[in-house]
């Protein structure tokens, strides 16, 4: 499975802050799965990079 297969999959995605001074994104699939992920902030500004990043390259794809 890679990053573009597509699947009939749904999921919820929530992000914020834990009070342990992590930030948490929570996804919830479909048939009850639940994965919580914690970050350090640093590690999460990376992602955060990653994803705009990311992003930036799908939008010249789509053109």
């Amino acid at each position: 499975m890679g990053i573009n297969s597509e699947r009939d999959i749904e999921a919820n995605l929530q992000i914020g802050p834990t009070s342990l001074g992590m930030v948490r994104m929570f996804i919830e699939a479909t048939g009850g799965i639940e994965i919580p992920m914690d970050f350090e902030p640093e590690e999460a500004e990376e992602i955060a990079e990653e994803l705009m990043a990311a992003a930036a390259q799908a939008r010249k794809l789509a053109k």
